[in-house]
């Protein structure tokens, strides 16, 4: 009878997304071992860390040194919570190959004991990460869009204020000035820090409204406008 070694992750973004718990993943796992006469074994556990890199995250690590040493099944509830990307994913599947081990996973439906199994495997991660960079190119563009018409994007930026419509930005004259005085200083040759202390001489107030300013607030503003 094979032996099965369990790893079950969270982050805060996947409970939201996901609504899968810890407890939800490892019973999900417990059936799969009872319905399938796989004898449970260890169960290894991270709470609280992204998916986005596997050399990070210490529980599966252990998982797969444990896996690959008794030559058993690594089963999960879905590949996300086992890697992000397809270079982690194929790395991992190539490493149990070579130990032995298989992989299981129960939302794809997917097990690595059969050739079939490992060639679905590599087609899903590959397919998996492809839709993740076309969520994260369409953000970028949506946001490029809205930066081109004025519109709010993140914090609102100093030297300009939201309007009353909630997201086109409108230019805040005192700041827009207070910008024109740290780029004028900086262009002189004074350091941030001196910068920021002219700042709180002049009366001029942060974005949040505070009376001090800090060398990382001036250089904060230096480097967006660099980036505009």
């Amino acid at each position: 009878m094979k032996t099965a070694t369990a790893y079950i992750r969270v982050s805060t973004e996947g409970q939201v997304t996901d609504g899968v718990s810890l407890d939800a993943q490892r019973a999900k796992i417990e059936a799969w071992c009872l319905v399938n006469d796989v004898q449970m074994g260890q169960v290894f556990i991270d709470a609280g860390i992204s998916g986005k890199r596997a050399d990070n995250r210490p529980q599966l690590q252990a998982a797969l040194d444990t896996v690959c040493n008794d030559g058993g099944v690594l089963v999960v509830y879905s590949l996300s919570r086992l890697a992000r990307s397809t270079k982690d994913t194929i790395a991992i599947s190539e490493r149990l190959d070579k130990a032995g081990a298989d992989l299981v996973s129960l939302s794809e439906k997917l097990d690595t004991t059969s050739a079939a199994g490992k060639m679905v495997f590599r087609m899903m991660a590959v397919l998996a990460e492809f839709e993740r960079d076309q969520v994260s190119e369409r953000t970028c563009s949506a946001m490029a869009h809205k930066k081109s018409k004025g519109e709010r994007v993140g914090e609102i930026p100093f030297g300009y204020d939201l309007a009353a419509d909630g997201v086109t930005l409108v230019e805040n004259a005192d700041q827009l000035r207070a910008i024109e005085l740290i780029h004028s200083l900086k262009e002189k040759g004074y350091s941030l820090r001196a910068i920021a202390e002219a700042l709180d001489t002049a009366g001029v107030t942060t974005k949040k409204g505070a009376k001090t300013w800090n060398h990382k607030s001036v250089s904060n503003i230096l480097s967006r406008s660099k980036a505009a």
